[in-house]
């Protein structure tokens, strides 16, 4: 028997176990990515021949990795949503992106640099890899399958969805601005990089990573569904392997062109989507995204749990915790709260959807494409410790909590039937004429 053996038996037993578990855990408080999670740590803890498993060593191959997985996960985010993109129906998104984010980058970042004393561009790289949000890590608070109605999702649910499709690729600028602060300035602060990086990583690449997707979804959407060729029109052959090509399109074209390819590929899925909503082809792509999707993540937080139980948070200071800990604790749920300030969202929703920026894969693949780039005067196994911890921690306190907390919302936000005593009262009440009382 050898490694290999062993590893294709854990894949088999891995995917199946990744198909039962989403029923198993339905309606408690655990979600799949926590138990994934807690395997790579069990499994790696007992004295087996496993292969090492170590994201610094191996740094290209956990870059492509995540990668693979982010972009398949932006597919089915863009695919999912049936809201049209407008600066209305987006209010929430836009609010998320345009206030949230940007509070949450610089609160990290003076975080960073004042409490672990890190030079600024480390500082600000640690706010960069930690600044995208994921809800795939918590299904309850994500979406559900695509639908004919427009206004079939509810707001929070919304929000956190289509606020991880984009901010996933706006989180590409603020690394590009750490990686340029650390090639100028070293250990110190230099403002020479800001005019270049402006035009080039801000304004170039993400205008060009929007309408390369809106090119290929346009493109894509008469493909599949609006072409004269019944050869060419793939929405009627119901193959969902499709979206995968056009996740790959997407990203790859963008990327040739010097765009972002994050962008690209949440701006083909929405694009696609709106090129015909009532078409049950969305539904094939979506449930082929999200089932390639699931089977990554569960691969990639078991490996993660691999590498806490090796030793991965042992670089961990006590104020490295405490950094991850104030943001997902404090500095995001304000940061939220601010944001959505003036917006529909009011009271406990605003509350949850400040609360929910879960830190996941995003985060991992901007880590180890950063460290491939520039050297940002801190040990590599110290950003890969600060990270996993508040990774970790993420996981399970937003894969526990999701479950209960959206459910008790949705419970607020649905009319509750009266009790049987209630009810006698007010037939009573109506048969006197007496008024009902609220």
């Amino acid at each position: 028997m050898t490694i290999a053996d062993g590893v294709f038996a854990w894949l088999g037993a891995g995917a199946l176990i990744a198909a039962v578990l989403p029923r198993v855990v339905a309606g408690r408080p655990v979600s799949l990515p926590v138990v994934f999670l807690v395997s790579g740590i069990v499994v790696y803890a007992l004295p087996l021949p496993l292969p090492a498993v170590d994201p610094v060593e191996h740094r290209l191959v956990t870059e492509h990795v995540t990668e693979v997985c982010v972009i398949i996960a932006l597919m089915g985010a863009g695919l999912a949503l049936n809201r049209p993109v407008g600066r209305r129906l987006w209010a929430s998104t836009w609010r998320l992106l345009g206030i949230t984010m940007l509070l949450t980058v610089v609160a990290t970042a003076v975080l960073a640099w004042w409490l672990l004393d890190w030079p600024p561009a480390a500082a600000l790289l640690l706010a960069a890899v930690l600044a995208p949000t994921d809800p795939v890590l918590a299904s309850e608070v994500r979406v559900g399958e695509p639908t004919e109605d427009e206004h079939d999702e509810d707001e929070v649910r919304f929000a956190l969805t289509s606020e991880a499709g984009l901010n996933d690729g706006l989180a590409f600028p603020v690394t590009y601005a750490a990686i340029a602060l650390a090639a100028a300035a070293g250990s110190g602060w230099s403002a020479e990089w800001i005019g270049a990086w402006a035009a080039k990583d801000v304004a170039f690449k993400c205008v060009v990573g929007v309408l390369s997707g809106l090119l290929i979804g346009k493109l894509l959407g008469w493909l599949f569904f609006r072409t004269r060729s019944s050869v060419l029109r793939l929405a009627e052959y119901r193959e969902g392997f499709v979206a995968l090509g056009a996740t790959f399109l997407a990203y790859g074209v963008s990327e040739l062109a010097g765009g972002y390819g994050f962008l690209a590929v949440f701006t083909t899925a929405c694009s696609v989507r709106a090129a015909e909503r009532a078409n049950g082809f969305h539904n094939v792509l979506h449930d082929f995204v999200e089932q390639v999707e699931r089977l990554l993540t569960a691969v990639l937080l078991f490996l993660l749990g691999a590498f806490v139980a090796l030793g991965g948070l042992a670089p961990l200071t006590w104020r490295g915790a405490a950094t991850g800990l104030l943001l997902l604790l404090v500095i995001r749920p304000l940061a939220g709260w601010a944001g959505l300030l003036g917006g529909r969202l009011g009271g406990w929703e605003r509350w949850v959807v400040a609360g929910y920026g879960i830190r996941g894969i995003g985060s991992l693949y901007y880590l180890a494409y950063a460290l491939g780039q520039q050297d940002f005067l801190v040990p590599e196994r110290e950003l890969w410790a600060v990270v996993t911890f508040t990774v970790l921690v993420s996981v399970v306190l937003h894969g526990v909590t999701a479950g209960p907390v959206v459910t008790r919302l949705d419970r607020r936000r649905t009319p509750q039937p009266p009790q049987p005593g209630e009810k006698r009262k007010e037939e009573t009440a109506r048969a006197e004429g007496v008024p009902r009382t609220p």
